[in-house]
């Protein structure tokens, strides 16, 4: 059942940071994930540009080199406003994996991907070994909006029965 997929990837959308106004003097924002035919979303935060949703959101990968999407959303009575979007590569997250590092001490940075024009990183991202587990903390910029960044953490969970990375 579970041969087609490599793993799972939780992603922690944390917090929205200076986010676009589009209501009247605020926004009531949340964040759809998108990845291949599933989509998540997090719950809705009322009238705020700085939301802290602090949510999980669990999806399944098939093939590492499809990217996440994000999309962040006002929610209004009739039609959501989109308040910008970005993407997430996650490779780098899974070439840490490959390397099947054990006995790391905690918070062990492996690797640093750092901003450039083929990404949507506000700064540098760290990817690094917490508890056993390879997790990589984003911040990333908006794009198709005016401003506002999205704080997120991935974490990688093996999958027993799966075909594994």
């Amino acid at each position: 059942m579970l041969d087609h997929l490599v793993g799972l990837v939780k992603v922690r959308v944390v917090r929205g940071v200076n986010l676009a106004i589009r209501d009247l003097r605020s926004s009531d924002p949340y964040v759809v994930v998108r990845m291949g035919k599933q989509k998540l979303k997090t719950r809705v935060i009322k009238k705020t540009t700085n939301p802290e949703w602090n949510e999980e959101l669990t999806l399944s990968i098939e093939d590492p080199a499809v990217p996440i999407r994000l999309e962040v959303f006002d929610k209004d009575t009739f039609i959501d406003d989109s308040m910008g979007n970005a993407e997430l590569d996650i490779r780098p997250l899974v070439e840490v994996v490959k390397m099947k590092l054990q006995d790391v001490a905690d918070n062990t940075v492996v690797k640093k991907v750092v901003p450039n024009r083929q990404n949507y990183l506000a700064e540098e991202s760290s990817i690094y070994i917490c508890e056993g587990k390879v997790k990589q903390d984003l911040v990333v910029r908006l794009k198709n909006v005016e401003c506002g960044e999205i704080e997120l953490q991935l974490q990688w969970v093996d999958l027993p029965g799966s075909k594994g990375v």
